[in-house]
């Protein structure tokens, strides 16, 4: 792997050199002030009797506020009525890949750098930084975990010149290596470093066939003495929306949710992009109608998954022993405050997201309030799930001292969480989904060449933090947006011109503190309060 791994990233060197030169001693410092392969962190691995099982499910895009998960009434009947749920977990930027990444290090984006899920910001800064070297993967694997991935990996990969790539800390690799896996089908899987194609026909819809792996990796863990980590991370309900074939007829008199924000009538104290959007008009209700319709056609398959994890889990007498996650990379919004269909907004429908955790120590069909956590957690609590102590790097904490009989009080865990955003995101993943609809073969896996990863980094588009109160965000451009969570949970009215201007002078100053955060210093200023 080590050779492989030389070789690839000389043919990256090579392939930039011929587009754009690397610079030279004379020539302008490079933007990106990190992009120098990182050293390999360190872990420390606790003595442990017995480590458990545990397994992430990622989805692409899921809402919490939209109800989808009332039409998933296997994740419902199995894992979080016997379960915990988090009310209040968050992403601190709202779009895949800096949560992507954000999940398999547990740091907030500001310190792993990965501000977009544009093609020379995903996958292949990632690896030129050496991120494959020191991820929860690699974490387990110190502790004889066998590590297991099947599904969507980060925006970029693989890159052109190594589609057979399978990065750092993963046993097994179920990837999609070149195609459209969006769609569901006429995609190629990498499955351990070997391209295999697949067409068109009902039976080869992507996340049926990683399903199926699992089930037969799930029945071979039970052969071996090591305890597993596998990542599952499907598409769905990602657009373009593609549901399986025997699910496309289903919930045809459904209508997303017309929730206090949809289409909201009064939209003078939000942003410009939003004051100057028109109502939506008759035909694009109708569309978020449609599009809802596919997105819980679309997940049902996840839901079948689902059934069929446990189903295993249960037949290799292996489910006492397993934790499971179920989560989502970010939220999504349909029609809320004029706004058609999409993520990468500081409101609750893009920043919260659904997460229940099962397993043999978590409390049954329980919700869990007024605790502030989100995905910069996963990481180090799936560390200490394992016995395992995460690198100095980590911003987030671990969330086990929650689920126990005595949790801590609310006013001693964190109590301000960061959100922010970069410019870029939106435009380059639709213009994603635009691709992966063309008759274009390549499809969304062949990114351009690597002739700019050199550039400035993206702009920052807003900053916030969202407190148990309130929800505060500062834009580049000035304007400020408050609203009491309490009073206001669907953030109708902006109260920044009209409250003391001390506390907002305090939430800035709080605010600008967090974004300059690092590992320890994160958890310490997350850990204030307001005067």
């Amino acid at each position: 792997m080590k050779i492989r791994r030389f070789v690839f990233l000389m043919a990256v060197l090579s392939n930039l050199t011929a587009c754009v030169g690397l610079p030279s001693t004379n020539s302008t410092p490079v933007p990106y002030a990190s992009l120098v392969p990182l050293p390999t962190a360190e872990v420390t691995v606790l003595p442990k009797s017995e480590r458990p099982n545990i397994i992430l499910i990622l989805t692409d895009d899921l809402d919490s506020r939209l109800n989808t998960l009332d039409y998933m009434p296997n994740l419902r009947k199995l894992m979080i009525e016997h379960g915990l749920s988090m009310k209040d977990f968050f992403i601190t930027t709202p779009t895949c890949c800096p949560s992507r990444t954000t999940i398999l290090r547990g740091q907030y984006t500001h310190n792993h750098e990965i501000y977009t899920s544009a093609a020379t910001e995903g996958f292949q800064k990632f690896y030129l930084l050496n991120y494959d070297s020191s991820t929860i993967a690699t974490w387990l694997g110190a502790a004889g975990y066998q590590t297991i991935f099947l599904g969507k990996y980060l925006n970029g990969y693989p890159i052109r010149l190594d589609r057979e790539y399978v990065p750092q800390g993963w046993d097994e690799w179920y990837s999609p290596g070149r195609g459209k896996p969006y769609t569901g089908w006429n995609y190629t899987l990498n499955a351990n470093g070997v391209l295999i194609p697949y067409g068109a026909q009902p039976e080869e819809y992507l996340l049926d066939v990683l399903a199926l792996q699992m089930e037969a990796l799930l029945r071979d863990t039970k052969k071996t003495d090591f305890p597993f980590f596998m990542f599952f991370a499907p598409y769905q309900p990602h657009e373009p929306t593609i549901p399986a074939t025997r699910h496309a007829n289903l919930f045809q008199e459904v209508k997303a949710p017309r929730t206090e924000s949809f289409n909201e009538e009064n939209v003078s104290d939000k942003p410009q992009s939003i004051q100057f959007q028109p109502l939506l008009a008759n035909d694009q209700i109708n569309k978020i109608d449609s599009l809802y319709r596919d997105r819980l056609r679309s997940m049902q398959s996840v839901d079948e998954m689902i059934a069929g994890m446990f189903s295993v889990l249960e037949e290799t007498n292996q489910l006492d022993n397993t934790y499971i996650i179920f989560t989502s990379d970010n939220g999504y919004h349909l029609g809320q405050h004029r706004l058609f269909a999409g993520k990468s907004t500081p409101y609750e429908e893009d920043i919260n997201v659904p997460f229940v955790i099962f397993g043999p120590t978590i409390p049954e069909d329980k919700v869990l309030e007024d605790y502030l956590v989100g995905n910069v957690d996963i990481a180090p609590t799936i560390a200490d799930l394992a016995g395992v102590v995460p690198p100095s790097i980590v911003d987030g904490r671990s969330l086990l001292p929650l689920f126990g009989e005595n949790p801590p009080a609310p006013e001693d865990w964190r109590q301000a969480f960061l959100i922010d955003y970069y410019e870029g995101t939106e435009g380059e993943e639709a213009g994603s989904v635009r691709f992966i609809n063309s008759d274009d073969s390549s499809g969304v896996l062949e990114p351009p060449d690597l002739d700019n990863i050199f550039r400035a980094s993206p702009a920052l588009s807003y900053r916030g933090l969202r407190t148990e109160k309130y929800s505060y965000v500062e834009y580049v451009n000035g304007f400020v947006e408050l609203y009491d969570m309490e009073k206001d949970p669907y953030q109708l009215e902006n109260i920044a011109s009209i409250v003391e201007p001390q506390l907002l002078a305090n939430l800035s100053a709080w605010l600008k503190d967090l974004y300059a955060c690092k590992a320890d210093s994160c958890r310490e200023i997350e850990s204030r309060s307001l005067p």
